[in-house]
């Protein structure tokens, strides 16, 4: 039984580790893909860590207005607050723990920017943007907003108490995601603390990655060290296995990704995913001219 368990478990294909990037306003970014040797594990096409970072008041720095269009954005806070508003009228803040799930679809304007709070008095900033591809035959569809509070992200814990998950999208330990997506996919963090072994099943037809961004793992059948800022590719079965020696003195945080491949062309272009280079050309033009529309501004 047990060699039949260990042929099931994927194995570490790959590990990569993040590079840092400044992004938005100023603020700088740990980013596992895309990298030169991992371009794209599709459907995902970006993940960026932020922070942790301490600011001292009025040091917070966000992204400003920019467009964006044929794919979906995850926003995840660790740490910290943001406030976000867009071109088609939505905004709102998000606090520790809650998710913005974004689909830009055929094109919007927004913007992400420290509250006013964490402007005035300073403060931890810290979370995930991760990009998710759209199929040709969404990337023209309706913008659409989904926002998850922490209160309502499905939380899981296995039966010794050493692994603790949140699942943002897809099922884990017997609990269920909230969110609706339009790509398959599994989005989870993970806590692992010393001593930790869990597995936890994914789609045989799907593309598997874990970043770790604190503390040390072993992933896969092959028990391969991943350690903070490594983003590992698992291949090839339908159960991963995360596990912490008990030798750590500190417990792991982990990112477990799994999507279905799209399996099309991809075009990019900064804010831009399309499938042809006609299509990246048409979205920069359509942005230009004020088609994705403007952010309106309060008046005081």
């Amino acid at each position: 039984m047990e060699q039949h368990t260990r042929l099931k478990e994927r194995r570490v294909e790959q590990v990569v580790t993040a590079h840092h990037q400044r992004e938005g306003g100023g603020f700088m970014v740990r980013r596992p893909l895309p990298t030169r040797n991992l371009p794209l594990m599709d459907p995902f096409l970006l993940v960026d860590e932020l922070g942790p970072v301490t600011y001292a008041p009025g040091e917070a720095v966000g992204a400003p207005d920019h467009p964006h269009r044929g794919f979906e954005t995850v926003t995840y806070l660790l740490q910290g607050e943001m406030q976000h508003k867009d071109s088609v009228g939505n905004h709102g803040t998000l606090g520790p723990g809650d998710v913005q799930w974004m689909t830009a679809g055929g094109g919007v304007v927004h913007s992400e920017m420290p509250t006013s709070r964490l402007l005035d008095e300073g403060g931890v900033m810290h979370g995930f943007q991760i990009w998710v591809n759209l199929p040709a035959a969404l990337k023209m569809s309706a913008p659409r907003y989904q926002e998850i509070s922490r209160s309502e992200i499905p939380r899981g814990a296995s039966e010794d108490g050493l692994a603790h998950v949140s699942v943002i999208a897809g099922r884990a330990l017997g609990v269920e995601a909230a969110i609706d997506t339009h790509t398959p996919i599994q989005y989870q963090d993970w806590t692992l603390k010393p001593g930790a072994n869990v597995v936890t099943e994914v789609d045989p037809e799907h593309n598997v990655g874990i970043y770790v961004f604190s503390g040390i793992i072993k992933a896969g059948f092959d028990l391969q060290r991943v350690e903070a800022g490594q983003f590992a590719v698992l291949r090839e079965g339908s159960i991963v296995r995360l596990s912490v020696s008990a030798e750590e003195t500190v417990e792991a945080r982990v990112l477990l990704l799994a999507g279905l491949p799209i399996n099309e062309p991809v075009a990019r272009y900064g804010p831009f995913v399309m499938n042809t280079e006609q299509e990246l050309q048409q979205a920069a033009r359509d942005y230009q001219s004020g088609r994705m529309g403007q952010i309106v501004q309060e008046v005081m």
